[in-house]
């Protein structure tokens, strides 16, 4: 029990060692990056700095499991020069005991990744995105909720809220659809009623209007308007409605259902959110497969030579994993295949395969 407890701990410390280089590593890329989009004469180098490392958390967050790759590469190549391995094998531990304590480890961080991390990310990523919205003078235009789907247009002297109960998948064709109007007072202007509205090119298209008007000091309901066909000018387009929906890394673990039902009630495509959180639920076991595989190459002794070599194979099979994973994803997004047997399938066939492999190598 003892020793699995020192493996355990050496492999935690190598994680976090790695991942904290990591992190100065790509904060200064961050840095660099948001150095050369943004002006530097209007934004100062702190808010870069700090844009920079709101950034960060969500970089980091995708590579993770190629973190716990190295991690295990450089833990088991240490051991091995230490003749740490040695010592275990000769007091009667297999090699595939060994990896008990490494693999729990993995596995465990996994869990809290997803469980705690994931949602720490996704707040500090919602909070880039409203500093980079800010600094670039927009803002987010599309909210889906239990209510349905809203969406705002307009410029600082007259703001547009609208309403929909459902809509088409990109959000161009709402039904059941209430338009309010404010000034740059925020108060009320008109309210426009409609049985559908489609966005062509500056304006919406309404059918089945009913509009009444807020702004003269008579009854709103007598003075309304009924309108069989009505266009309203709008300054919407396809692309902006679709990039303000996000990411789904951008909520929370624990929110993210509620958002997929909202979202498809609303009559959105959920598939690439369904994705994400399988993958994420998949997590702990990517992490398994990481370490199962990286021990492949790396559980013998250097003096059997080739160290380097059994490195590079071990890096290169891992990143093999890790863009067949990604690629898979990305098929499942396109609805090629479906989206567990492409989240799933990846991390559970490199357990497989590295168990097989190890059980005949080595005399576990």
């Amino acid at each position: 029990m003892t020793l699995h407890f020192y493996f355990a701990r050496k492999f935690l410390m190598t994680f976090l060692g790695i991942l904290g280089g990591f992190s100065v590593f790509m904060w200064l890329v961050e840095l660099l990056e948001h150095l050369r989009r943004f002006d530097t004469s209007e934004t100062s180098f702190a808010v870069l700095a700090y844009m920079a490392l709101l950034h960060l958390p969500q970089v980091l967050y995708q590579i993770l499991t190629l973190v716990v790759l190295l991690a295990t590469v450089m833990m088991f190549i240490t051991l091995a020069r230490t003749s740490e391995l040695v010592i275990s094998r000769a007091t009667g531990r297999s090699a595939i005991r060994s990896l008990i304590a490494p693999i729990l480890t993995a596995f465990a961080l996994g869990v809290f990744t997803v469980a705690v991390i994931n949602p720490v990310v996704a707040t500090m990523s919602k909070r880039y995105n409203l500093e980079e919205n800010r600094l670039r003078g927009s803002e987010q235009i599309v909210s889906i909720s239990r209510e349905g789907l809203w969406l705002r247009q307009g410029k600082t002297d007259q703001q547009i809220a609208i309403h929909a109960d459902s809509a088409n998948l990109d959000g161009t064709h709402l039904f059941e659809v209430t338009f309010y109007g404010f000034d740059q007072s925020s108060r009320p202007t008109f309210r426009i009623d409609a049985a559908e509205a489609v966005l062509e090119t500056g304006a919406w298209s309404l059918q089945n209007a009913k509009r009444w008007s807020f702004s003269s000091a008579g009854n709103p309901e007598a003075e309304a308007e009924l309108f069989p066909t009505l266009l309203l000018p709008s300054d919407l387009t396809r692309d902006q409605i679709r990039d303000s929906f996000g990411t789904p890394s951008g909520i929370p673990i624990w929110e993210l259902p509620a958002f997929i039902t909202a979202l498809e009630t609303a009559g959105f495509s959920a598939r690439s959110h369904r994705v994400w959180l399988q993958s994420e639920l998949c997590r702990p076991l990517s992490f398994v497969a990481m370490v199962l595989v990286g021990a492949i190459f790396t559980l013998r002794h250097t003096r059997f030579g080739h160290t380097g070599l059994m490195v590079l194979f071990a890096v290169l099979a891992g990143f093999t994993l890790f863009f067949t994973g990604n690629l898979t994803k990305v098929m499942a997004d396109s609805g090629q295949i479906p989206v567990m047997l492409a989240v799933w399938s990846p991390p559970a066939a490199a357990i497989l395969l590295a168990l097989s492999m190890l059980l005949h190598f080595e005399d576990g």
